[in-house]
């Protein structure tokens, strides 16, 4: 079936595109135009049809990309025009009306690449996760993927499980026949140099996940710190409503950044306090909950909050800023209880010490997601398909200690299966709608 589908932003623009793509995208294309097909990769300024009517509706470049060398590998279109809604709306509604394409679902464009063999499917989710990037960092490790050194990182260690496996069945074919021992060892070498490998490759997957979905920062501490005038500070905009009155947030507020380049999440909770009130403390309890869940806390108190000095111990890590506002307003004469924190002084008020709160921040942003041209894991998919390989190399190497190839055999053509997951050379089918339903529907 042929499909459409606008590919540029909604709402009125300069331009916008759409695509169609199938096999009847050459018959509407002459139909929209009354033309022949324009040049193969040329773009040409044709004047756009109502089909039904013959009415213009805009004039635009029309790009025709026969298949297969097109980006879904089937013939391919993009219409060029004003980005009118009422245009948009005209030429989709057009084309619909033929009962010769529909439209597109989610992510429908790129699934046809990789179905017909364009695109793998690592490179599949880099694009979605390019499309979807606001950082330059994220942009970069989507790019990486996209060029293929992933896809073939994965296959490299695939096609040497599928030797070692050929020697195994070369023992299971020929019973009678004894291996020499130094095709044993060598087996036994080369599933240990692989398992390294892979063990080494799942040490990127947090580094990675964080530069994917973002490093999730979580600002805690007692009611009137001035947890929600930081959460402000860092967004550059009133995310969060500032009141004398304790207890004003409740909820967890959440906002994206883009932080010196680097894509963080940070969440402003509910005042941790001894509170009767019932909404007020299924509050406190998701603050716990996303301290511990958090990649950074920080930690805001002031002097007076000495009856909070109790719960540092609950919140304090080696991933945890300490800071004490409103240094401006009052004495701080208990500063040896908190030494052991490395604490930052600040006062949000006057601008006091939030370079120095800044600098810590970023510190531990680049720490934790120092960027490597290695990191070939950026999705928890790929994570337990590689945890399930290992599991059966594992497998493998026990059966093969107890002289049972049979055995041995199949948990090898599992842990082969499992990077071919990854990759896309086995069946899966199964993921195929939870990786593109993230797409936007143009792409």
């Amino acid at each position: 079936m042929t499909i459409c589908a606008l590919s540029t932003g909604i709402g009125a623009s300069g331009v916008a595109i759409i695509r169609i793509s199938g096999p009847e995208t050459s018959s509407l294309i002459k139909s929209l135009t009354n033309k022949a097909l324009p040049k193969p990769r040329e773009a040409t300024l044709l004047e756009l049809n109502n089909i039904n009517n013959s009415r213009p509706i805009d004039q635009g470049i029309v790009l025709w990309f026969p298949g297969p060398k097109s980006y879904t590998g089937e013939d391919m279109a993009e219409l060029h025009v004003h980005g009118s809604k009422a245009v948009v709306k005209e030429l989709q509604e057009t084309l619909l009306s033929t009962k010769k394409c529909r439209l597109a679902e989610p992510g429908e464009f790129t699934k046809l690449a990789f179905l017909n063999g364009k695109i793998n499917l690592l490179q599949a989710e880099a694009i979605g996760d390019l499309i979807a990037a606001e950082t330059e960092i994220q942009m970069e490790q989507a790019q990486n993927i996209i060029k293929g050194k992933s896809f073939l990182k994965f296959n490299e260690l695939r096609e040497k499980l599928i030797k070692v496996l050929s020697k195994i069945e070369a023992k299971i074919d020929f019973p009678d026949e004894d291996l020499p021992s130094n095709v044993l060892d060598d087996v036994k070498k080369d599933v240990s140099i692989i398992e390294n490998e892979i063990k080494k490759i799942l040490l990127s997957y947090e580094v990675g996940e964080k530069i994917r979905s973002g490093y999730k920062i979580a600002i805690v501490g007692p009611p009137n710190s001035g947890k929600s005038t930081l959460m402000n500070y860092l967004s550059k905009r009133n995310v969060a409503i500032v009141s004398d009155v304790a207890g004003t947030t409740r909820d967890v507020l959440q906002t994206n950044l883009n932080f010196y380049g680097y894509p963080v999440i940070i969440s402003d909770t509910a005042g941790i306090r001894d509170s009767k009130d019932l909404i007020e403390k299924e509050g406190i309890k998701l603050a716990f909950k996303k301290a511990e869940e958090a990649d950074l806390r920080i930690v805001v108190i002031e002097p007076k909050n000495v009856d909070f000095y109790g719960f540092l111990n609950d919140l304090f890590n080696k991933n945890t800023i300490l800071v004490i506002n409103k240094s401006d307003l009052n004495k701080f004469d208990v500063k040896d209880r908190l030494n052991k924190y490395d604490p930052i002084s600040v006062s949000f008020l006057k601008e006091k010490n939030i370079d120095e709160l800044i600098n810590r921040i970023k510190k531990n942003l680049i720490t934790d997601m120092k960027f490597s041209d290695d990191i070939f894991v950026t999705r928890e998919r790929h994570k337990n398909n590689l945890k399930e390989c290992l599991i059966n190399l594992q497998n493998f190497r026990d059966k093969t200690e107890a002289l049972d190839f049979d055995k041995g055999a199949e948990d090898l053509r599992l842990a082969q299966v499992s990077l071919g997951k990854i990759v896309g050379k086995v069946d899966v089918e199964a993921i195929l709608g939870s990786i593109f339903n993230d797409f936007c529907i143009g792409k």
